[in-house]
This record gives C-alpha cells, sequence and structure tokens, in this order.
C-alpha cells in the first residue's frame, strides 16, 4: 500500500517542483523586465499600470479567494487619494506618511463598509456595497476638503524620506515599483496563510466551513478589510504620480473598471489581475488619441474573453495543456 501511495505522490511531487522552477523564472523575467522598463517606456505610463494592478490585485483578494463581488471598490482607491492629497498638500506631510494615512483611511472604511455588507450574500451584498460607495461619491461631492468638482489638485510629491526627490520621474517610478512588489508579496502571504485557506474553504462551500466551527462572518469581514487596506495603497500611490485626487477616483465606474481588470485576466490567481490591468490601460492609453472610443473596444473585448476566455486569460492559460504540463492548476 505504502509503495501504491508513493508512486501516486511521485508525479504529483514533479510537477510542483516543475512548477516553482517555472514560477522562479517567470519572477525573476519579471523582476528584470520591471527594473529595465522605464528605458523603453513612459514611466507615468508604467505607474498608472502598476498602481491599477494593484488596485485590480486587491480587488481579486475580495472576489478571486473570497467570492464577494464588491460594487463599491472606488471608495477605498479614491477615499485614499482624497486623503493622502490632503494631508500631504494642506499639513505638508512626506510622500510615505501621506500613503500610510490613505491605507489607513482605506482600512476603515473597509471596516464600516463591511461590517453592513456582510451581512447578505450574492447580489445583495454587491448592491449594499454599491449604495455605501454612492454615499461616499456624493459626501466628496459636498465635503469642504475634497473641493468638490474640482478636486485636490497639484499635490506635491514630496522627497521620500527626506532626502529622495520624488519630483524625479525616475525615482518615483521606483518608489512605486517598490510599494507595488511590497503590496504583492502581502498578497503571496494573504492567500498562502492559514487565513487565506480558510477564505477558499469559505468560498467553496460556507455552510461546511460554519460547520466546521469557524466563524465566517469575522473571515469575510477581515478579508474586506484587507482588501480596502490594499486597494487604498494603489489609490494613495496614484494620487502622488498624476499630482491630484477627483470625483472619478470615487465614481462607480472606477469599481466597474477594476471589475472588469479582474475578469479580463482571471479570478482566483495571482498574476491574472495584473495582465488584466496591463490590457485595460495599455489601451486607454494608445486609444486615447485614436478615432477608436475605448469604451466599445473595451467591451468588445471583454465580450470576447466572457465568451471565449471564461476563466479570464490567464485562467485559460493555467487551465491549458501547457498550463498543466508546467504544474500551474496546482499554484492558481
Amino acid at each position: 500500500m505504502s509503495e501504491m501511495t508513493q508512486t501516486a505522490t511521485k508525479p504529483h511531487i514533479e510537477r510542483s517542483a516543475t512548477a516553482s522552477r517555472t514560477y522562479t523564472i517567470f519572477v525573476i523575467i519579471g523582476l528584470a523586465a520591471l527594473i529595465l522598463a522605464p528605458m523603453f517606456f513612459y514611466p507615468i505610463f508604467l505607474m498608472k499600470l502598476l498602481c491599477f494592478a494593484l488596485f485590480a490585485c486587491a480587488f481579486n483578494l475580495l472576489l478571486g479567494y473570497t467570492g464577494l463581488l464588491s460594487f463599491g471598490h472606488a471608495t477605498f482607491f479614491g477615499g485614499a487619494a482624497y486623503f493622502t492629497a490632503h494631508v500631504v498638500k494642506e499639513w505638508g506631510f512626506p510622500p510615505e506618511l501621506g500613503i500610510l494615512t490613505g491605507v489607513v483611511g482605506a482600512a476603515l472604511l473597509g471596516l464600516i463598509m463591511g461590517f453592513f455588507a456582510i451581512r447578505r450574500q450574492g447580489i445583495y451584498f454587491a448592491m449594499i456595497t454599491l449604495a455605501l460607495s454612492q454615499m461616499f461619491f456624493f459626501f466628496c461631492l459636498q465635503a469642504e476638503f475634497t473641493q468638490g468638482e474640482d478636486g485636490i489638485q497639484s499635490v506635491p510629491r514630496g522627497h521620500l524620506f527626506g532626502f529622495i526627490d520624488l519630483n524625479s520621474s525616475t525615482n518615483m517610478y521606483y518608489f512605486v515599483l517598490g510599494v507595488f512588489l511590497i503590496g504583492m508579496v502581502i498578497i503571496w502571504r494573504f492567500i498562502n496563510s492559514p487565513f487565506g485557506m480558510i477564505l477558499r474553504s469559505i468560498r467553496e462551500n460556507e455552510p461546511r466551513a460554519i460547520s466546521l466551527g469557524y466563524s465566517v462572518a469575522r473571515y469575510k469581514l477581515g478579508a474586506f478589510v484587507m482588501s480596502a487596506a490594499l486597494a487604498g495603497l494603489a489609490g494613495g500611490l496614484k494620487s502622488l504620480v498624476f499630482q491630484f485626487a477627483t470625483l472619478t477616483d470615487v465614481a462607480w465606474q472606477m469599481s466597474g473598471e477594476v471589475i472588469l481588470m479582474t475578469l479580463l485576466g482571471g479570478i482566483g490567481t495571482l498574476i491574472g489581475p495584473i495582465f488584466g490591468a496591463g490590457l485595460v490601460v495599455t489601451l486607454q492609453n494608445y486609444l486615447a488619441t485614436s478615432q477608436f472610443p475605448v469604451t466599445i473596444v473595451t467591451g468588445v473585448i471583454f465580450m470576447v474573453c466572457v465568451l471565449v476566455f471564461r476563466r479570464g486569460i490567464i485562467g485559460e492559460f493555467y487551465a491549458s495543456r501547457l498550463g498543466r504540463k508546467l504544474g500551474f492548476e496546482h499554484r492558481r
């Protein structure tokens, strides 16, 4: 019996080893590409891509690994952008403390919104998040510190740790890249921790998780707050990159945009949202000055992906013969 078990286990171990080597190679290539990217591409475009990639990964933490569809994640992204922009411009905070303020503010918003939203499931959960998000949008429209429809303009980037000038596009890019990588490490550690395993069990079979004695509501709230905080990290970065925060950041369209990015790339995968964000941001950047309407092109691509790549582009690759051969199906 032991020999049979060893025989059955051996191919699985070999596939896992192959997947680990493949992932290591992809990570090294990806890091090298990100480090060298400013030599070939416009830094502002790259920074926008990294900010939205982190935003999409934060959203995927809730949808892909917990099974909760939020229509209100623009609240955390835009809220953090406003908080960061305000404290940096009006209170003179350095950029690192400004971003930390945005993250804390987004986490508090996530705690409040999640407290009410997790009491419902499915479409009711999504509608509650949308309603609360719209309430926050109108608050931002009326609040004095957000400066209404004008938004907070001319946000200074300042000096990181007091001596690194972020007004240099190169310095700012590598700062954004560093924060993005930290965010990705946090997400990777979170989904591969015991907490993350419980979230997956809740996603797959919530009644069974309840029967095993887990406090499902607390785990959902924890995932919601973590997702909100990481979305806030992306929003705070974005306000420094573009040096403004406006109502566009908290509008419901922003929530729809991050859902689109995540679905295009592949929910429940670590790099899928990054790929989806890259696709959407690239289309927006290169089609903005053309005669093609960006929203229609993006909508067509989304329909094609829904019909042909139902798991998302990266999700379909993982499920393909090549993906299975490389062992990706075990490392979603």
